[in-house]
């Protein structure tokens, strides 16, 4: 099973970037903590990281026919982006939607996002785990024969 693993704008700066929210970590630890555990259970992960809108939504619309599922940070664009949206709607491939950090807790306007009205599971709050999770379940609903 073949994962993309989308990672949005800002997360190139994890260890930098509001350490108190988002941990000391760097995003060089969070891929290399995503490709083993994507060997660990089975799946093949590539990962990709944008700061831009359009270059997420091509990376998307480019997932058609060559992977089983998504999972996707899409950081600041969770509240702001239909395109990125339509683009996974388009595809129609499995998508967990995962947050280092608890939305539902932060300020209103990052508590609402686009990509969970098409994902079929969100994962917020959880840090780095949450990305073992997600890709768990992404294996066990494509295993599953899930859209």
């Amino acid at each position: 099973m073949r994962i993309l693993v989308i990672n949005g704008p800002n997360l190139n700066m994890l260890g930098i970037r509001e350490p108190d929210i988002y941990g000391k970590r760097t995003f060089h630890d969070l891929e290399e903590s995503i490709l083993a555990w994507a060997e660990e259970i089975g799946l093949d992960a590539e990962l990709y990281q944008s700061n831009h809108e359009g270059d997420i939504v091509d990376r998307i619309q480019g997932a058609l026919g060559r992977f089983d599922g998504i999972l996707i940070n899409p950081a600041a664009y969770t509240h702001t982006s239909v395109a990125i949206l339509d683009a996974l709607k388009a595809v129609g491939l499995p998508v967990c939607e995962v947050h280092l950090s608890d939305i539902s807790g932060r300020e209103e306007f990052r508590r609402f996002s686009y990509v969970s009205l098409y994902a079929g599971k969100t994962i917020a709050g959880k840090g780095f785990e949450g990305y073992r999770e997600g890709l768990a379940w992404l294996r066990d609903r494509i295993g599953a024969g899930a859209p």
